[in-house]
């Protein structure tokens, strides 16, 4: 599938590549974009190793190892699922979540991770870059095989071209820098300009711009529209709530903050597991082969037919000898009723229809666009429209996006984000027996003798709140600890139940402030940055005392809307490189909170 976009490229001649690595499948998307020119969106379609005449532009994220080593991919792998000379990586993804997107989990089904463990001495990042590197090649041998002087253009651009990966909603910094230190190893970047090469979209922002490029969006998009895109994968729902801003240029905004639940398609296949188990028990085709071979079956035939209207159901996985009438099975067709195949997606559903509804809490959307694999599944389909067109909010479903990313590249159509967590940094504020009354057992004493309380973020004690950006919307932090020219500052999100806490204990986050143990508190990022260049030298004067600046305004730069410079590849640091702005227009500001808001500007999109 070719999609032009709808106005014509004005910045530097490039190749711009995207990967979508779902649970279950992975679809790769490029364009070649020249000045001037409105530039084709196309999808890999032909694979190394797979079916030549297949077409299909999403191929299985499976590997197959031998002795730790990748020998085959995708539709190739699948073909030694059953064979025990091969260790199978597949449904990795799910190791990646976080704790935030599992806590549902049990709730969905009997899943158990454990049953997909990686290969022996294989780890997740490598199996990450191994199949990095097998669709990386096979993008590279598709561009060069179907695009005029193709080989020189690749071997031209390569080395400048932007790669994005759609992840999802739920997903944070940690995440992407497995994906970033695998594409090392993949050798697809080096270190040096994989900050600068490796972008990271959400699935949802993915999904809206695949949505708009493929809808007409004249018969219902207006200034004022607000519609949710619900990409229903594998293994996550991405919810988003848009609001259309203006139609002319077309421009978007995030409504509220997204959502994401761990509820896609294989939890079907698993709960379908426990329905076929049980219905066999006895019979000779419940050894766990048979069963595994069912499942394949009927993800790829009876899931994807069946929309609640048939009485019976069938999974074709055998040949006319296979005979067993007391449990259904005939002529190697085993026979479910429609309750039974209903049980299987009766979990997925309610934590759908939950993300939905708390999604659609505040505000009536118009539409509801529903995308990804698990989005085509006509029982699905049916069943949020007799729930929310009841509503008024009409149902459409949009064919899988796996080229939305490319588009957004290209496009940009979101300009607002909201944040999905509150974000914060842990503070020890002096502690004042009037605004503190009850807390003080959480006291402690500093260095200098003064008793402090830890604090996160305060909604009771205003003058001494500390929360930088809180769920939906985006602030700054008034206060002004005191730093020097070198400051570290880590940044937190409270992801646990109920409100922030305002007051931590000292002991649940430990003196050092390492990483929090207090259940909920999540360390997202440290920022590490010298400011020494942005403080300007007629002002800036230290404490003689302790040898600190003064936490007093000091006069530092305001341009602070250019992209960070310089990002270190460390798991848990990014380093800012504040020399390149230095100059320009100048307030009175924090130092530590001029950074932050540096930081806050430029990384809005990945806190969202």
């Amino acid at each position: 599938m070719t999609y032009r976009v709808d106005k014509a490229y004005e910045r530097s001649e490039a190749i711009i590549l995207a990967f979508d690595i779902g649970t279950t499948h992975t679809a790769v998307s490029f364009s070649h974009a020249s000045p001037g020119e409105r530039p084709d969106v196309r999808s890999v379609i032909k694979w190394p190793g797979q079916p030549e005449a297949s077409g299909e532009s999403k191929i299985p994220t499976i590997v197959a190892y031998q002795d730790g080593e990748a020998k085959y991919f995708g539709a190739e792998a699948r073909e030694f699922l059953e064979d025990d000379d091969y260790e199978i990586a597949r449904w990795f993804k799910l190791r990646l979540h976080p704790k935030s997107m599992k806590a549902d989990q049990v709730a969905i089904g009997p899943y158990e991770l454990e049953e997909h463990s990686l290969p022996d001495g294989v780890s997740l990042v490598q199996v990450y870059a191994d199949f990095i590197k097998y669709i990386y090649g096979a993008a590279r041998i598709f561009f060069i095989n179907n695009t005029p002087n193709g080989q020189r253009t690749w071997s031209r651009l390569s080395d400048q071209m932007p790669i994005v990966f759609c992840t999802p909603n739920g997903w944070d910094l940690r995440q992407h820098e497995v994906l970033s230190e695998a594409s090392i190893r993949a050798g697809i970047v080096v270190e040096g300009d994989a900050e600068d090469r490796l972008w990271f979209l959400t699935e949802g922002e993915a999904s809206v711009h695949y949505a708009l490029a493929h809808t007409k969006t004249v018969n219902w998009l207006n200034q004022g529209t607000v519609f949710a895109v619900m990409d229903v994968g594998g293994s996550t729902v991405d919810s988003t709530l848009y609001r259309c801003q203006s139609r002319v240029p077309l421009v978007l905004e995030e409504a509220c903050a997204s959502a994401c639940v761990q509820a896609g398609g294989i939890f079907v296949d698993q709960s379908i597991r426990e329905v076929l188990k049980r219905k066999l028990n006895g019979s000779e085709y419940s050894d766990p082969e048979s069963i595994s071979l069912m499942i394949r079956q009927f993800e790829r035939q009876t899931k994807r037919a069946f929309d609640g209207s048939q009485t019976t159901n069938q999974i074709r996985f055998g040949s006319t000898k296979d005979n067993d009438k007391k449990y259904d099975i005939v002529k190697g067709k085993l026979t479910l009723s429609c309750e039974e195949v209903e049980e299987a997606y009766l979990a997925v559903i309610c934590n759908i229809v939950d993300s939905c509804n708390t999604l659609l809490a505040n505000q009536k959307a118009e539409y509801l666009i529903l995308v990804g694999g698990f989005g085509e599944s006509p029982y699905l389909r049916n069943q949020l429209k007799c729930i929310f067109e009841g509503r008024g909010t009409e149902v459409v479903t949009v064919e899988e996006p796996s080229d939305g990313a490319v588009i957004w590249y290209l496009t940009e159509l979101v300009e607002g984000r909201a944040a999905r967590f509150d974000y914060g940094i842990i503070h020890g504020v002096i502690y004042d027996a009037r605004l503190h009354s009850g807390y003080e057992d959480k006291c402690f004493v500093d260095r200098e003798g003064t008793k402090r309380i830890c604090t996160f973020k305060d909604t009771i004690f205003n003058d001494h709140w500390e929360g930088l950006l809180h769920e939906g919307r985006m602030f700054l932090d008034p206060s002004e600890p005191s730093f020097g020219r070198n400051i570290a500052i880590q940044l937190f999100s409270w992801r646990g139940e109920g409100s922030t806490p305002h007051v931590l204990d000292l002991a649940q986050t430990r003196p050092s402030y390492d990483l929090p143990t207090l259940p909920g508190l999540e360390e997202i990022i440290l920022i590490e940055a010298d400011i020494g260049v942005i403080i300007k030298p007629e002002t800036a004067s230290l404490n003689r005392i302790t040898g600190q600046g003064y936490a007093g305004a000091k006069r530092v730069s305001n341009e602070l809307d250019r992209p960070v410079s310089s990002l270190s590849q460390g798991c848990r640091s990014r380093s800012i490189d504040t020399s390149r702005h230095r100059d320009s227009r100048s307030c009175y500001a924090p130092w530590y909170r001029a950074t932050l808001k540096y930081f806050l500007k430029t990384f809005t999109h990945l806190l969202a």
